[in-house]
């Protein structure tokens, strides 16, 4: 197998693939510039190289960030486009860390970190498979909760249409609210408006 063909399957099985990661495996760089030259693969930051080829799923960048950084768990926007909550498509995928946990300085991907703690990080975490990567995302209930609390970030009309799509939806239940609400100290913020929707 030539070195181009290596890199191209590396390139598909990480996602992104840095200069060192080349040189680690015995193959010439140049290899990799002549790839870069013909347009098959981009430059998505220094050193770092992604394919050309259009994303396999719509979630393709949240795969990427899973794998990048595999403690954080998806949360707001990147949360409510998973669920199919929000007709938006953030340009940033939205992780959550822990309060004390590392946060990456560069992973050439387009990332937004929010800081959670204590039960507000742990609950209401699901496990889901993209492109054959674990990825943690916040739950529908504990999502809507999130975007409560979060409403000066991500804006406060985001929040109410979460929480009335999640009803209309039927992709969480009254009860559910109140558990993750109640967690994220956001009952007397969020209360009036699930009562204006039943």
């Amino acid at each position: 197998m030539k070195d181009t063909d290596t890199i191209m399957a590396l390139l598909r099985e990480r996602g992104v693939i840095h200069l060192r990661d080349v040189e680690a495996q015995d193959l010439s760089p140049a290899s990799l510039y002549w790839l870069h030259r013909r347009g098959r693969i981009i430059r998505a930051g220094r050193g770092r190289y992604v394919l050309l080829e259009p994303p396999a799923t719509e979630h393709h960048t949240l795969a990427l960030a899973s794998q990048r950084v595999p403690h954080a768990v998806a949360c707001l926007l990147t949360a409510l486009r998973f669920h199919g909550l929000t007709t938006q498509a953030p340009f940033e995928v939205w992780l959550a860390l822990e309060n004390k946990a590392w946060r990456p300085a560069s992973t050439g991907l387009p990332l937004r970190f929010v800081r959670f703690s204590g039960a507000a990080f742990l609950a209401g975490v699901e496990q889901h498979v993209v492109e054959d990567v674990q990825v943690k995302v916040y739950g529908v209930a504990k999502t809507v909760a999130d975007c409560f609390k979060y409403r000066n970030k991500i804006g406060l009309d985001v929040a109410i249409e979460a929480l009335r799509d999640a009803l209309r939806q039927r992709k969480v239940t009254v009860d559910e609210l109140w558990q993750f609400a109640a967690i994220c100290r956001v009952q007397t913020i969020i209360k009036p408006y699930i009562e204006a929707m039943l």
